[in-house]
């Protein structure tokens, strides 16, 4: 009988650690910057995108609208399929803003391939599915990343 209660006992640790270490995430403060553009808000999208390329997850949208959505061609895709966005949305961020957001990454992520990509899309405009794409490692997220269309750059901190 006691060895019965002692592998109980042991297994209900092993749950509690193994939940503990996969529920481990950071926050990061996401300062970004637009360019002066001209035209509606744009509509941005915050992924974490895996080793091979592909989507993983849904960190934070910039457009409350979800009818804009699909404007957002390939990330539209793997939304559709997986509903799920991790942080709230915020408001679309317009030509020369500065927004300000937060958003967690799971720990276990950190120097192993992965990237953060910010997908930009504005009405009636040309639509950049990797605007600016930092790599979810020390030396990513220490530098400013520039954007490549309606993002001027991005700046992460671990906070």
């Amino acid at each position: 009988m006691k060895s019965l209660s002692k592998i109980c006992l042991v297994a209900v640790f092993a749950c509690l650690f193994s939940f503990k270490a996969a529920a481990q995430t950071d926050k990061y403060k996401c300062l970004l910057q637009m360019s002066n553009y001209v035209g509606e808000g744009a509509y941005i999208v915050v992924s974490l995108i895996d080793p091979k390329g592909e989507y993983e997850k849904t960190l934070y949208v910039m457009g409350d609208d979800k009818k804009w959505y699909k404007s957002i061609k390939e990330w539209y895709k793997f939304y559709a399929k997986k509903p799920d966005i991790s942080a709230k949305t915020g408001a679309s961020v317009t030509g020369g803003d500065r927004s300000v957001t937060t958003f967690e990454i799971e720990a276990s992520k950190f120097d192993k391939g992965y990237k953060i990509r910010f997908e930009t899309a504005v009405e009636d405009q040309k639509y950049h599915v990797t605007d600016a794409e930092i790599p979810f490692t020390t030396e990513g997220i220490a530098e400013k990343t520039e954007g490549k269309g309606y993002i001027r750059y991005v700046k992460l901190n671990k906070i």
